[in-house]
């Protein structure tokens, strides 16, 4: 691959200085400046997000690829790890998951790993070249008595100069808190998808119950990592409406992972779905969605998650053409199978990608 200066940013031929506004065939109009500042809205509306993803395939590639050239390094993906540090016996039942004590998937339920145990899985993520390390819990939410030990995992794991990121369920203020003086970088808690299907997926918390968290999180001084499950027999408006909730929050999240359904058999949805080859969401539309993520949340990390093992090399291509710049390492999600190490780094060489090794523009942002 031809080496790039980073430092020159990218400016689409319809892009002016010192200011322009760009407009598309659907009449989406963006004030940009030559570094495509003013690109960062929170003031969309669904009808805008429903026009990008009516675009022509090809002009929504190249809208999400001229916003993600302006914000991020090109070819450049960012390497995260993820690992089960509770598994199983959730209360919640949430039809995707199969660590739900609702889904009769088998699972044994653990307790909390041991400190130790979780720094070496980490120095090995590092070892492998992540640079996030992702630690998540079954829980509905995290007990008091466990705290201590979460705070330690995230001093252990920032102490080798990692990124730290927890999922531990819905969080109190006092909670959140502690995160936030323990150093923890991001707190991953998805919305799942739309307001409307929500209900459909879930019972046990509400959709509200979600940003409530979001909001305390935020207020810790904690980024947010936030996304959702595609492929879970929503309709084209739920992604609309999935996409409009993370893009109108009050600060776009710092990620945005977007999983495709790993249908798993026990879950309500696996077994609801598996006899429905429609519900599964095709490549082309994954991508679609991939790319209005990248054009409505621009500076934020979007990453591809749990599916990816089941897609093509031409798909996951694709996802990166549309923006994705963030993947999950290693051979595991949680309790679901992922590409591997090995399948990664054949892909990169293939694609002429590389381990991100340039800082997130939000993170940047922060810093300044």
């Amino acid at each position: 691959m031809t080496n790039t200066n980073l430092s020159t940013p990218f400016v689409s031929s319809e892009v002016e200085t010192p200011i322009s506004r760009t407009l598309n065939p659907r009449g989406i109009s963006t004030s940009l400046d030559a570094n495509g500042e003013g690109e960062t809205r929170t003031d969309w509306t669904r009808e805008e997000i429903a026009a990008l993803f009516d675009l022509p395939f090809d002009e929504l590639m190249w809208e999400a690829q001229g916003v993600h050239r302006r914000h991020h390094a090109r070819g450049e993906i960012q390497l995260c790890t993820l690992l089960s540090i509770k598994t199983g016996g959730c209360v919640e039942d949430c039809g995707y998951c199969s660590q739900s004590a609702h889904a009769d998937t088998g699972l044994k339920a653990t307790k909390l790993m041991d400190v130790r145990a979780v720094l070496q899985a980490a120095a090995q993520a590092k070892d492998a070249g992540s640079k996030r390390f992702c630690m998540g819990a079954a829980w509905r939410n995290p007990k008091d008595r466990d705290m201590p030990a979460i705070v330690e995992m995230i001093e252990g794991v920032r102490a080798m100069g990692m990124e730290t990121c927890m999922t531990l369920g819905m969080l109190s203020k006092e909670q959140a808190q502690t995160l936030g003086m323990a150093g923890l970088d991001y707190y991953n808690h998805n919305i799942d998808t739309s307001p409307e299907h929500y209900g459909n997926v879930i019972t046990t918390r509400t959709f509200q119950d979600r940003l409530d968290t979001l909001e305390e999180v935020r207020a810790a001084g904690i980024n947010v990592c936030s996304g959702g499950i595609v492929g879970m027999g929503e309709t084209r408006a739920d992604r609309v409406g999935f996409i409009h909730t993370l893009a109108t929050l009050p600060e776009h999240p710092g990620s945005v992972p977007i999983n495709a359904l790993v249908p798993v058999k026990g879950t309500v949805l696996g077994d609801m779905l598996a006899d429905t080859p429609l519900a599964k969401i095709d490549d082309i539309e994954f991508v679609r969605t991939v790319a209005v993520a990248r054009i409505t949340m621009p500076k934020s990390m979007v990453r591809l998650s749990a599916g990816r093992e089941s897609m093509s090399e031409a798909t996951q291509a694709l996802c990166f053409m549309a923006g994705a710049n963030s993947i999950f390492t290693g051979d595991k999600l949680l309790t679901t199978a992922n590409a591997g190490d090995n399948a990664d780094a054949a892909l990169f060489a293939k694609l002429g990608l590389r381990p991100m090794e340039s800082e997130e523009p939000m993170r940047m942002e922060a810093a300044e």
